[in-house]
């Protein structure tokens, strides 16, 4: 193994997880209106009930153990540690597949997928969809650790990939990603075609003033003219989080890192509003799994910065050329439709999924699995 590859394991000090606990214990909780509900964020009883939970509950044995189920590294690339799980499949002919988390998420979303994936045969499956998965936290992400300079936005982090593809001996590979995750996997596809042998993204991105027509919506059904309007409400509505992380996240930090119940309530309102079923979608030990991972390794602060950092429209392709597969979920927050992404991808696999929201790995992780497959079996 290259010394500048080193195992890594998740080992929590004890008094990591009595800190946690005294914090939870000592929550000052605000008011709530009477049947307000999760109108004006956070549900309280709800997230009480979850805290409460993690206080006295949950397993954090349990929590090292799913953590380190499979093989984990760090390195450092760029001058950021980068940690990573690198899972090799038994199969022989198995080809690379590099998996891109976002945000509120964390490599906790791929606990459930990674194995169909790199071992299919263990439940019936065929050899030949075997990938080895290399599924890193974002720098500035769980146990990447949080970035120390200026300037980490989306393309530098996926320069960060593709460095760490080569250091593993991937020259070529495959990637797929959700929310920043689609955007560092478009990004790849646009700017490393030549590595890049295909992408797959279960959210999906364009710029409809690249689309090369005046009146985008002219190409738009009534179908396609609704989810664009679904999406529009969902920007008007939704995105206060967005605001604040894109211009302020220093001031937000001084909470979040301070008050486990804070972080929960930041975090947990995203999978109340964004997953299909909302927080009923999640084991509840998952969501406190992701949630762990954020207060463990005080990185809520520089996660968020990547708002900060990250100019979309410059850093969203207006074209990628390599073969591209998306799934469309019901519960996605941003859909794109399909004669829109048409002109700025070269759609090879396109489904319309049943059920599952913005983390469908972690919230349907067999259709999701099933899905990749159908494409892998294209490209």
């Amino acid at each position: 193994m290259s010394p500048a590859i080193e195992p890594f394991e998740v080992d929590l000090a004890e008094e990591t997880v009595a800190d946690l606990r005294e914090r939870l214990e000592r929550t000052r909780w605000p008011d709530q209106l009477p049947d307000a509900g999760w109108e004006y964020g956070a549900e309280r009883e709800r997230l009480q009930e979850v805290c409460e939970y993690w206080r006295t509950g949950y397993d954090f044995e349990g929590y090292e153990r799913r953590m380190n189920r499979f093989d984990q590294y760090t390195t450092t690339v760029d001058g950021q540690q980068v940690h990573y799980y690198h899972v090799e499949s038994p199969e022989p002919d198995s080809r690379p597949l590099l998996l891109s988390h976002g945000w509120p998420g964390s490599v906790v979303e791929f606990h459930e997928i990674i194995e169909p994936l790199t071992d299919p045969t263990a439940d019936g499956g065929d050899p030949g969809d075997a990938v080895d998965v290399v599924a890193p936290s974002l720098p500035g992400y769980g146990f990447s650790g949080p970035t120390g300079e200026r300037g980490w936005d989306i393309r530098r982090i996926a320069d960060t990939f593709a460095e760490l593809m080569s250091r593993l001996g991937y020259e070529a590979f495959l990637a797929q990603g959700g929310d920043w995750g689609s955007l560092i996997t478009a990004d790849l596809g646009a700017r490393y075609p030549g590595r890049v042998e295909a992408i797959h993204t279960n959210m999906l991105s364009v710029q409809p003033s690249a689309l090369g027509v005046e009146d985008p919506l002219s190409l738009l059904d009534e179908q396609g003219r609704e989810t664009v309007q679904e999406v529009r409400s969902f920007q008007a509505e939704e995105t206060g989080y967005q605001e604040v992380q894109s211009t302020k996240p220093q001031t937000l930090a001084y909470g979040l890192t301070d008050s486990p119940a804070g972080l929960a309530g930041w975090v947990l309102e995203k999978f109340q509003t964004w997953a299909d079923g909302g927080l009923d979608a999640f084991d509840r030990d998952r969501l406190l799994d992701n949630l762990t991972t954020y207060w463990v390794t005080g990185t809520v602060n520089a996660s968020t910065r990547l708002y900060y950092e990250t100019d979309t429209e410059e850093t969203l392709p207006a074209s990628v050329d390599v073969p591209t597969g998306h799934a469309q979920y019901p519960g996605e927050i941003y859909k794109t439709p399909r004669p829109w992404a048409d002109r700025a991808y070269n759609i090879v696999h396109w489904a319309e999924m049943d059920e599952g929201g913005h983390f469908a790995a972690m919230e349907v992780p067999e259709l999701f699995v099933d899905d990749l497959r159908e494409w892998l079996r294209i490209v």
